[in-house]
């Protein structure tokens, strides 16, 4: 609980480098998380480096494209501001995680209900690797944000990374440089129920 309390969305990074050993123990977390019927659908590519910096150049354009196209997302206009103060994090971090569900397809792609009921579970599954990830970067002192604003540049982003199945966003990770406060929560009343 001391950890799943402490944990913070961090959004300012120290230059310095997060060794692969700890990288490797966040990745660990990951494997250890339940998934849907064990399928562990999660893949993990870490970018650090120039290549970070080409996968955040390739994020970078796709975001400027769709800013004058509005041509993937058009009803969520709205919120590309955000993905490109999100792209300014992502620069600042010395680790960029891209998260893939080997599973899926592009969600831009047409499916039926049993291929969209699989995809649920699957991102569920991926969502407790993440969780434990997170969890896992704060007990080894590490800042992390998990980034779903990778949908603004879906498609250039999957080309560039080039691998089978579905991206689901990226977590930055690196030393934090900022303690922010717990943001507010809802009461515990106000989220359960008892039938």
């Amino acid at each position: 609980m001391d950890t799943i309390g402490s944990r913070r969305s961090i959004r300012k990074y120290k230059p310095d480098e997060v060794s692969r050993d700890l990288i490797e123990q966040i990745a660990e977390a990951a494997r250890l998380a339940p998934s849907a019927k064990n399928r562990q659908p999660w893949r993990f590519i870490v970018y650090t480096g120039a290549q970070k910096e080409r996968l955040l150049d390739v994020m970078q354009q796709a975001l400027q494209k769709e800013q004058q196209t509005h041509a993937l997302l058009p009803e969520s206009a709205g919120g590309l501001p955000d993905a490109f103060n999100t792209l300014k994090i992502m620069r600042t971090a010395p680790v960029i995680i891209i998260v893939m569900n080997t599973n899926g397809k592009s969600p831009f792609d047409p499916t039926d209900a049993d291929s969209r009921i699989t995809e649920i579970c699957d991102t569920l599954s991926i969502g407790a690797a993440i969780q434990d990830m997170l969890l896992k970067a704060t007990e080894l002192g590490l800042g992390t944000l998990w980034i779903a604003n990778t949908c603004y540049a879906y498609n250039d982003l999957a080309e560039f990374v080039g691998e089978q199945g579905q991206l689901v966003g990226a977590i930055a990770v690196g030393y934090p440089d900022e303690a922010p406060a717990q943001r507010p929560r809802k009461p515990l009343g106000e989220i359960i129920e008892y039938r």
